[in-house]
């Protein structure tokens, strides 16, 4: 009876079973794996597709490099009016040694200037721009204004005379700056409408 129980060891894993007669074993066939089991559907079997090696993702080039902008920097008004007097003292002393103490030279170099202090100057102090304008235009004078040598009443007198000539490129240049700052105030308020339309809840 010992003999009946221990299973021969050709049958390995899948040995026959006990209720059934040992000349069937030799027909019997292996469990299909789990795997297999799952693919069958309907009555076809079908057959697992086998898992090839993952995609390695196409490294695609790196974009250029952008394009360096133009310095934008935002002064404050006590930095718009340094920069605007300092940049025409320098103006005036320039044209005196170059040019002869010439005010349409001097004019003309105030309209750039007058263009860069309304776009530097920072929002919260556009109106300053229209103000220091002017202010710095009288600071370049002086070098210009130094007729003969004499004291200070004689520099005043020329500083006077000087705006009286040049009044045109004073209003012209005080203008400029004013047009700007008007715009990019204009810009500002819209892109805060927009912004503020943006964020309201739509019904």
């Amino acid at each position: 009876m010992e003999q009946h129980r221990t299973r021969p060891a050709r049958y390995g894993r899948y040995g026959p079973r006990r209720d059934r007669p040992a000349g069937s074993a030799g027909s019997a066939k292996p469990p299909l794996p789990p795997q297999a089991g799952r693919a069958t559907g309907g009555g076809v079997a079908r057959t697992a597709r086998p898992v090839g090696p993952a995609r390695v993702p196409e490294r695609r080039p790196a974009p250029p490099p952008a394009v360096r902008r133009l310095p934008n920097p935002r002064l404050t008004g006590l930095g718009s009016s340094l920069f605007c007097g300092l940049v025409m003292l320098v103006l005036g002393l320039l044209t005196e040694a170059l040019f002869g103490a010439s005010g349409t030279v001097y004019g003309v170099l105030f309209l750039p200037v007058c263009v860069l202090t309304a776009l530097w100057v920072r929002e919260g102090d556009l109106l300053i721009a229209p103000v220091v304008v002017p202010i710095a235009f009288a600071v370049g004078l002086v070098p210009l204004s130094d007729e003969g040598g004499g004291g200070t009443a004689d520099r005043l007198m020329g500083m006077v005379t000087g705006l009286a000539t040049q009044a045109g490129w004073l209003y012209g240049g005080t203008l400029v700056a004013s047009l700007l700052v008007l715009g990019r105030r204009v810009r500002r308020v819209r892109e805060i409408n927009r912004r503020a339309a943006r964020s309201r809840p739509r019904p």
